[in-house]
């Protein structure tokens, strides 16, 4: 149960760097809702985390964590704010995935 906690946290990590991103390209009221976004889904995604390490190590827990928030943030850049989607790019997000997957597997 607290690899899916886990995997939910990083999601909710993917969701407050995308906030950032909206924001940046906003301004007036919409730009401070994107910031409340934020805090928001950091708040969500630390309480998780937090929840997740009880059971979890917390090296694996927090590479887990931040990997799932990297590849996420990284495809959200690429899909949403034309971030580019070079082939090195695109073969280093899947290398991070194939490490994740990898952490996991060796975990207790």
């Amino acid at each position: 149960m607290n690899w899916i906690i886990l995997i939910i946290a990083g999601l909710f990590e993917v969701a407050f760097a995308s906030c950032l991103g909206k924001a940046k390209e906003t301004s007036g009221t919409e730009m401070y809702a994107w910031y409340v976004g934020f805090l928001v889904a950091l708040t969500i995604s630390m309480l998780l985390l937090m929840k997740a390490t009880q059971t979890l190590p917390i090296g694996t827990a927090y590479a887990v964590w931040t990997g799932i928030g990297a590849v996420g943030t990284a495809l959200m850049g690429m899909i949403f704010f034309k971030d580019p989607a070079s082939f090195w790019r695109v073969f280093f997000i899947i290398t991070l995935i194939g490490s994740i997957i990898g952490l996991k597997a060796v975990s207790h």
